[in-house]
């Protein structure tokens, strides 16, 4: 009897590709949609339809809206910059997966997600990159590591997006042309800042303000920045002027004409999927501060539920609220957030 294994169907050209990828595995595929007031259903049962796998809606708004979209919220009000995928992952999507798999029975649970897994010489489950330089370990890494054992990511071998685009065209998926989604799946326009401003989160205009604390004009409000920001500005200067802090108790945002390089960074809430790592102190490591195929060498501090991250060669505009992702070659380690 074939096995059963519980995906994520989104309705997006990504995980119906996962889903004829798993049922020519010989897994017994069952989809499921998440449920969280963004709509979607219909697009999730056309492509369940098209590949004779039953699907199962998961409601998870009043979760998603206290423990995702409030985060969103609360982080823009503290000047972080936030990640929401990251945060959704573990607490939202992956739970859902679990929890229905183990309703029905499912050993195995499966997305879209550009990534892999494997195991180590003492049978240990890993995270670990994918092949394609859409590589979305970086959003994962805060998934329980007894998680991680049950997941199987069909599109983690894949070379690119386009040849996930023609494999749809094979099969004749409907989805085959669909476009990406955006970042933020609940601000499906992109306007950020107009999302906070109707969810009451938008900050109010202050100060811009030079390293020695003069006035060089107003801002719109520091929810409109990130460390590194460089452009909308709007303040003239002798050079091109950077973004270099966020101060919210004095509501200032801070621009020098130098851009933002941090040698030494400090991370809060770590997780560690592969904890073996710290068992003996501080360790050397590569290290991503956003996501992107870029990573840093670097030696980790474990501290507590923290770290100091001490990088070879100074990276650019780590911003608070952003993970820092740990990783040894393909490995995924595990991370925390940037204070």
């Amino acid at each position: 009897m074939a096995e059963k294994v519980v995906l994520g169907l989104s309705g997006g050209v990504d995980s119906a590709v996962a889903a004829a990828r798993l049922r020519d595995m010989g897994y017994d595929v069952h989809g499921l949609f998440l449920e969280v007031g963004l709509g979607g259903e219909e697009a999730a049962q056309h492509t369940a339809d098209d590949l004779g796998i039953p699907l199962y809606i998961a409601h998870r708004r009043e979760a998603f809206e206290q423990q995702i979209c409030a985060y969103f919220a609360d982080s823009f009000r503290n000047a972080r910059t936030p990640n929401p995928c990251v945060v959704c992952n573990p607490l939202i999507k992956f739970r859902a997966l679990t929890d229905y798999a183990d309703e029905i029975g499912a050993p195995y649970i499966a997305t879209g997600h550009y990534a892999r897994t494997g195991r180590d010489a003492e049978g240990r489950a890993l995270l670990r990159r994918a092949r394609a330089e859409k590589d979305q370990s970086y959003m994962l890494y805060r998934l329980p590591r007894g998680t991680v054992a049950r997941c199987v990511f069909p599109l983690g071998e894949a070379e690119n997006k386009a040849e996930v685009r023609e494999n749809a065209r094979e099969i004749g998926l409907a989805v085959s042309e669909k476009p990406d989604s955006m970042d933020v799946c609940f601000i499906p326009d992109g306007d950020t800042q107009g999302w906070l401003e109707r969810h009451g989160a938008a900050c109010p205009p202050g100060n811009f303000v030079d390293e020695n604390g003069k006035v060089l004009g107003q801002h719109k409000g520091i929810h409109c920045y990130t460390v590194g920001q460089r452009k909308g500005l709007g303040v003239a200067a002798e050079g091109r002027l950077f973004v270099h802090e966020l101060r919210p108790e004095t509501n200032e945002v801070v621009l020098s004409l130098e851009d933002v390089y941090r040698r030494e960074i400090t991370v809060r809430d770590m997780h560690l999927i592969a904890p073996e790592y710290a068992e003996n102190g501080p360790f050397a490591c590569e290290v991503r501060v956003r996501f992107s195929r870029r990573s840093d060498r670097a030696t980790v501090y474990p501290d507590g539920t923290g770290a100091r991250i001490v990088f070879e060669d100074a990276v650019r505009a780590p911003a608070a609220g952003q993970s820092a992702v740990l990783y040894d070659g393909d490995i995924v380690i595990g991370g925390g957030f940037i204070e």
